[in-house]
Order: structure tokens, then C-alpha cells, then sequence
């Protein structure tokens, strides 16, 4: 049986939709979450929804029963991650689940030059606490979501007419949410994934500029990109109103894409999809068409 956490978020959703898609039966399909309630959907289509939680080690044991393969979703939870995915490896050995993939970010730079430290110390970790488990496993190294990049650019790009982030001509190599689940499906549905380290990125990287430019074509207004000090950008957005958390957040993706954290040439994802993922500029076009 496959387990797949996070079952209610949108990678966990696409996730078992996907594997429902290449055939694998429902009764043959777990979904984890911490609420009965938002998994209702699911277990009326007849999947066994098993209610655990992160911070509960007691609950994993029982929810990770006869569990051959399980994916493990990233918590969206930065503060307390490290100690919440040892416990999922922890139970996971505990409950002799026969192979891990777990959906890690995408990395270039050691750990005390990352402009996203706080969140790449987490991945690190649970990559090694994986390695020295016994339990083979799968590292998918994820890229920013595409479907996300609205948060950089603006929920009101087309009135206001600029990107505004401190990323100067840094590139970044985003894909769709449902790609990546789609990469992890076909993963754990085939065979030869053992200790393996999958880095996935798009098989185009653009700057801010880049995205400027396409988006004034699609669109046919005039889109501008401007890059200011982290300070400024930081200092600007808290003026207006934004939340603290919402900022650094920002800020710091921003800066490593700025630095080339974000910047990676790899194939994987297409060989592992089978066709090239959507690119920046398709997805774009759907948006700003």
C-alpha cells in the first residue's frame, strides 16, 4: 500500500489523483491527515484515511501500518519541521515501511552562504536522518512552485505595470505543483528509485526581466521589473501594510535567486515525466493571455 501525507494539501491531492490515474486502486491507497473532516472526500471514494499528525510520533506508528511506500510531503511548518520529520522517519522505520520519497527543495549552496537557510537546515537534515535510517529512499529536490509565482509578481501586475522584487538578474527555474506530484507518482510506481537524489527543476530558467519581457507580450502592456536593495524592498513593503513574515519570506527567495540558488540545469524531471514540463512562458500565457 501506498501512503501519501498531506493528503488534503494541493501536492498530496494531486498526488493521489495522479496515482488514481495510473491505475492503482483506491483500497489500495492511504491518505494521512490530521482532520477526519477534510478527508472525508477522499475516504468516500474509498481510500483509507489514516488520521495522524507531525508532532505526534504515537499516531504516525499506528497510521504507517503495513505501509509499503510512503510520500512524504514536506511540513508546511518551517519552525518546527526538523523535529516533526524525524518523527516521520522514526515511526516509518518503527513500522517497516519499505521506502521513503520525500519531497526536499532544490540546492546549489552550503548551508551557511544560503540566502534560505532556514528552510534549506530543515531539507539537510531530513535528508541525513533518511540516509542513516536503513530505509531505502527517493530525495525528490523540488524547484519553486510555478503556480506560485504570483506572489512575487503581484496579485495586480497588469494595472500596476511593475515586478518588484531584490532578485537583479538572478534566475530561477520554477515548475507546476502538479508536475512535481506527477514526477512522484511516476517514482513510486516504477522501479529503479533506490538512494537515489533527484534534483527537479523546468528545463528553462528566467530572471525577473525575462518574465517582465514575456509578460508585456502575452499581455501587450507595458511590464516593467525593478530590482532594489533587500533593505529598500524589505522597508517599502512593511510601509504598505504587508506582514512581517510575508516579507522575509519574499526577501529571502528573492535574494538567493538573486545569488543563483535557484538557478539549476538538470533533465530529471522531464525524464522522469516522459515529455518536457510546462514552461514559464506556456504558464504565463494562461495567466496573462
Amino acid at each position: 500500500m501506498i501512503l501519501v501525507t498531506g493528503a488534503t494539501g494541493e501536492y498530496g491531492k494531486n498526488a493521489i489523483q495522479l496515482l488514481l490515474k495510473k491505475g492503482v486502486k483506491p483500497s489500495e491507497i492511504a491518505a494521512l491527515s490530521r482532520s477526519e473532516e477534510k478527508a472525508k472526500a477522499l475516504k468516500d471514494f474509498g481510500i483509507d484515511v489514516r488520521i495522524a499528525d507531525y508532532n505526534n510520533y504515537d499516531t504516525l506508528v499506528e497510521a504507517f501500518n503495513d505501509i509499503q511506500k510512503l510520500l512524504f510531503v514536506s511540513s508546511g511548518t518551517v519552525e518546527n519541521r526538523t523535529i516533526q520529520h524525524e518523527n516521520v522517519v522514526k515511526a516509518a522505520k518503527e513500522s517497516k515501511v519499505n521506502h521513503i520519497v520525500y519531497t526536499s527543495f532544490i540546492r546549489n549552496t552550503k548551508l551557511e552562504d544560503s540566502a534560505i537557510a532556514f528552510l534549506q537546515e530543515s531539507h539537510l537534515r531530513t535528508e541525513e536522518f533518511l540516509k542513516n535510517s536503513g530505509i531505502t529512499y527517493t530525495i525528490l529536490q523540488n524547484a519553486l512552485y510555478l503556480d506560485l509565482i504570483g506572489m512575487f509578481l503581484g496579485e495586480d501586475l497588469l494595472n500596476t505595470g511593475l515586478i518588484f522584487q531584490p532578485a537583479e538578474l538572478g534566475q530561477s527555474s520554477p515548475v507546476l505543483r502538479k508536475e512535481l506530484a506527477e514526477a512522484a507518482v511516476n517514482v513510486l510506481t516504477s522501479q529503479g528509485h533506490e538512494n537515489k537524489i533527484y534534483p527537479l527543476v523546468n528545463e528553462e530558467s528566467l530572471s525577473f526581466q525575462d518574465i517582465a519581457d514575456s509578460i508585456s507580450k502575452i499581455s501587450k502592456k507595458d511590464i516593467t521589473y525593478q530590482s532594489p536593495s533587500q533593505e529598500q524592498f524589505e522597508e517599502i513593503l512593511g510601509k504598505n501594510g504587508v506582514p512581517q513574515e510575508f516579507i522575509g519570506m519574499l526577501s529571502a527567495f528573492s535574494v538567493a535567486q538573486a545569488k543563483g540558488e535557484l538557478d539549476i540545469k538538470d533533465h530529471t524531471l522531464q525524464e522522469l515525466l516522459g515529455r518536457k514540463p510546462t514552461s514559464i512562458k506556456e504558464y504565463l500565457s494562461t495567466i496573462y493571455g
